[in-house]
């Protein structure tokens, strides 16, 4: 099966060897994705809200160079360093998803590749 590939173009991508997204089939795969903007500066910093939106935002923006949407997200796994903050990227998770309901994992973890970074989130998705 044919695979097309997305990647942001961030700095991490080729030193690492990935691609921010993969579409293979019907099936669009997301990689972990952090609150960055198009030059790679992290915005949010110390907000988990803001964070949680502006990785939502590069998501969708991956899902719709592979032609898909939010709409077609069946998973997001979300690694976040505090969870006692789990409201605040809930809420903005659920701003997003609660008309499509995926299933949704929130999971602390020690760190992300930068301090200044609260959430990152993967998501599988299903083109109908």
């Amino acid at each position: 099966m044919e695979k097309q590939f997305y990647s942001s173009g961030t700095k991490w991508e080729p030193v690492v060897g990935y691609s921010r997204a993969i579409r293979v089939g019907n099936q669009i795969f997301v990689t972990g994705t952090t609150a960055t903007d198009e030059n790679g500066q992290i915005v949010g910093a110390g907000d988990g809200y803001t964070q949680t939106v502006q990785v939502i935002r590069n998501i969708e923006r991956a899902l719709n160079a592979l032609g898909a949407s939010l709409k077609d997200v069946v998973r997001t796994r979300m690694f976040v360093t505090d969870i006692s903050r789990w409201q605040e990227y809930g809420r903005a998770h659920g701003e997003f998803f609660k008309d499509i309901r995926p299933c949704a994992t929130m999971v602390e973890v020690r760190k992300l590749i930068d301090d200044r970074m609260l959430i990152e989130i993967e998501a599988d998705a299903i083109v109908q």
